[in-house]
């Protein structure tokens, strides 16, 4: 009969699972370190709890990451926790020392999406008509162009650079998308080869229009090419069509330009185009179709994101929102 206490025992057991640890899997100092300071929390767990670590069941997994939660561990930090004191069962399993790894099936709590970042009105206003008067007239009316899509349409980035200037059976073979101003509407192909229409608001159409007199100054393509360059909407000075990496570019610099406190991203324009849109209307279908998601769910995230707009309202507006 072994004369060592429990706590000893316990230590002694994530000493020899770490020795094995170290050998077999040949971790990095730095893993180990992590590994065993999760196994020590472990076993201060096990103890509070009056429990060897081989007797722990499942109700106290539970129990201890119940608790993590409720003191403010993150969702990921818990499931890196789990892993570890799963791998840890593991071995004493294949050791003959438990029946059953009572880690085994216990997950993390979920982590709250977080809310995607928007313009305010003023902000996603400001940004669409600043005008750089010492830059290149060319660039600044693509830029004009694409920011009024971005954000007048909630359109992605990759369907904007997929943008023909008009129809034609290439760009259906393609899975490109065109513009077609008298209807006032852009053909988009978006995820998953899916077509749709969106609107055109007056001023993206006055924005491409403005900027179609002027998109025929670029330099001619160096190869010769006639075709995808030919029909992109928008492309760069040498004729070639505008990639993502480019707008995300030109959108950071005109918002830094513009004045504005955060740098924008495309994303960062449809999450404000969603948002605004639901905003002044309430119509959580229609912003589901226009953005062109395929479940509702992915686009309630911006019911929470106009709460948070009306809470903040009111934050500032009501007498008896706040206590003086």
């Amino acid at each position: 009969m072994s004369s060592q206490s429990p706590a000893a025992a316990d230590a002694a057991l994530v000493e020899r699972y770490l020795a094995h640890a170290r050998v077999q899997k040949r971790l990095a100092a730095r893993t180990l370190t992590l590994y065993r300071l999760d196994l020590d929390k472990l076993a201060q767990l096990a103890v509070q709890a009056g429990v060897a670590l081989p007797a722990v069941q499942p109700h106290h997994v539970r129990a201890w990451v119940a608790r993590m939660h409720a003191g403010g561990r993150s969702g990921r930090g818990i499931a890196l926790i789990l892993s570890g004191w799963r791998g840890f069962y593991a071995w004493l399993g294949r050791e003959g020392l438990i029946a059953a790894n009572p880690v085994q099936g216990i997950r993390a709590p979920r982590q709250p999406r977080p809310l995607p970042k928007a313009l305010g009105v003023d902000e996603a206003v400001q940004l669409a008509e600043h005008v750089d008067e010492a830059g290149d007239p060319w660039l600044d009316a693509r830029d004009a162009a694409l920011v009024e899509l971005l954000y007048g349409s909630g359109l992605r980035v990759g369907e904007l650079t997929g943008l023909d200037v008009a129809p034609s059976a290439a760009a259906e073979r393609a899975g490109r998308g065109w513009i077609d101003l008298d209807a006032a509407e852009a053909q988009v192909q978006g995820k998953g080869g899916k077509r749709r229409a969106v609107p055109l608001g007056r001023s993206a159409v006055d924005a491409l229009r403005h900027w179609l007199a002027l998109r025929g100054q670029a330099v001619a393509p160096a190869d010769g090419d006639t075709g995808d360059a030919a029909q992109a909407l928008f492309i760069g000075r040498r004729g070639t069509r505008l990639t993502a990496q480019s707008v995300w570019q030109r959108l950071r610099r005109r918002s830094l330009q513009a004045g504005l406190a955060t740098p924008v991203h495309p994303h960062m324009l449809r999450h404000s185009f969603a948002s605004h849109v639901l905003q002044s209307s309430g119509d959580l279908r229609a912003v589901q179709e226009l953005l062109g998601h395929a479940s509702i769910g992915t686009t309630q995230i911006y019911t929470r994101l106009d709460f948070q707009h009306l809470a903040q309202a009111y934050d500032a507006a009501h007498p008896r929102a706040r206590r003086r």
